[in-house]
């Protein structure tokens, strides 16, 4: 089975999503399973996981909820507010749907670089084992110093790396981004999505060896046991 491992869905408007910017004005508008469905089918996708786009319980549920009624959709990656004191209630609660397989935090948004470094949020981290539940980064290159310190405190936690963490291939730098993500790969508690790339690409000119070079570095640095697309 090929199971494309992000996907987003969206009932668009310009608040809750208004990440999507004037150069981005051709996905405003519904994006929804039906519509995805005609997509994959054409290409061979059977299954699809479905990524948070809003930092809300009520986006968690939502996309459970799309799971339930799609059954190509394999699994949920949802949010919760991990800095919570009743953290734990809501991870119980909402693990009770066995389609949640992971959480995600848009740690590339918070004005704090060291974010992921709080006690609080680290607190939260840990109670994602008991659930078995995965945790996806999404952060720019620039955060990847410090996921290494992150993720070194919790070795029994499962990563994935969203996006190959956004390195700068619109400018072609490989370099700081190149070393500090092989030796995060050194860390077999660690997977990467091959995602996001086009969008770090000049959207308008980016050829595919504009993406090869860092395609490349990913495959070699986490080898294709802990890699997905």
């Amino acid at each position: 089975m090929k199971i494309d491992s992000h996907q987003h869905f969206w009932q668009y408007n310009s608040d809750e999503y208004s990440w999507i910017n004037n150069s981005m004005c051709r996905v405003r508008r519904d994006f929804l399973p039906a519509h995805l469905k005609q997509e994959i089918s054409a290409v061979g996708i059977e299954g699809v996981v479905a990524v948070q786009g809003r930092q809300s319980l009520v986006e968690t549920e939502w996309l459970l909820g799309l799971a339930a009624h799609s059954p190509f959709i394999k699994g949920v990656v949802g949010w919760v507010s991990l800095i919570s004191a009743d953290v734990d209630r809501e991870l119980e609660r909402l693990s009770l749907d066995k389609r949640l397989k992971g959480i995600r935090h848009v740690l590339q948004d918070e004005t704090d670089d060291n974010y992921m470094l709080r006690e609080d949020f680290s607190q939260g981290i840990k109670a994602l084992e008991a659930f078995g539940l995965t945790y996806d980064i999404l952060i720019f290159e620039r955060h990847l110093t410090q996921t290494i310190r992150f993720v070194d405190r919790h070795p029994c936690q499962i990563f994935v790396l969203d996006h190959i963490a956004k390195p700068c291939i619109r400018e072609g730098f490989l370099s700081p981004w190149k070393a500090n993500l092989e030796e995060l790969s050194k860390r077999e508690h660690v997977y990467c999505k091959i995602s996001g790339m086009v969008t770090e690409a000049n959207w308008e000119t980016w050829s595919e060896q504009d993406l090869r070079v860092y395609l490349d570095v990913v495959l070699e640095a986490f080898g294709p046991e802990r890699l997905m697309f």
